[in-house]
């Protein structure tokens, strides 16, 4: 069995043979196991349960998921809602601060955070640093870091069409972002 988390309501692999006893954060709905609680699948004796994932802040290195909050000529705010992978719980938030010369790993000097972000962007970002009591440093600077979904000036879902711009899937009209590259892709 893997030892990645599930989310509830999501089938849980089981190895072959016969069903496990069921344990605590599992049921059964459809002929299939399923968890009722984010955490990681594990056996406690002869029962199959789940292990709550406890979100953890923000380390160096953390793979952070966030909405971008707002933006100034010099940065843009994140609010972080998902730390390497785990989506913290309501309520809890930690923000992020992505710095013009962090956005891009090189041309640093010609970026302009408004022809990168805008509000509500979700963006994939790496934590660099601790910043002052509860913001973190975020970088863009590789190629699968950046925006990973957006919403046009018309209010539809933008698909990225190069690394630095996205298409209208309503309007086919082209604006400017950071884009992550979509996973994947050669």
């Amino acid at each position: 069995m893997a030892s990645d988390f599930v989310l509830p309501g999501q089938p849980i692999p089981l190895p072959r043979g016969p069903v496990p006893q069921l344990g605590r954060g599992t049921y059964e709905k459809d002929s299939l196991v399923r968890a009722s609680l984010v955490g990681v699948p594990h056996f406690e004796g002869s029962s199959l349960a789940i292990s709550r994932v406890r979100p953890q802040p923000p380390t160096p290195n953390s793979i952070v998921l966030g909405h971008i909050t707002r933006l100034s000529p010099v940065q843009a705010l994140l609010s972080i809602a998902v730390v390497d992978g785990v989506p913290l719980p309501p309520g809890e938030e930690f923000t992020g601060v992505i710095r013009s010369q962090d956005v891009r790993a090189t041309e640093k000097d010609k970026v302009k955070i408004g022809d990168c972000f805008r509000g509500g962007d979700v963006v994939r970002g790496i934590v660099i640093s601790l910043g002052d009591a509860r913001s973190y440093f975020v970088t863009t600077a590789r190629n699968d870091l950046g925006v990973i979904f957006a919403t046009s000036e018309a209010g539809s879902t933008m698909e990225p069409v190069s690394w630095q711009e996205m298409r209208c899937s309503k309007t086919g009209k082209i604006e400017k972002r950071k884009c992550a590259k979509p996973e994947g892709i050669p």
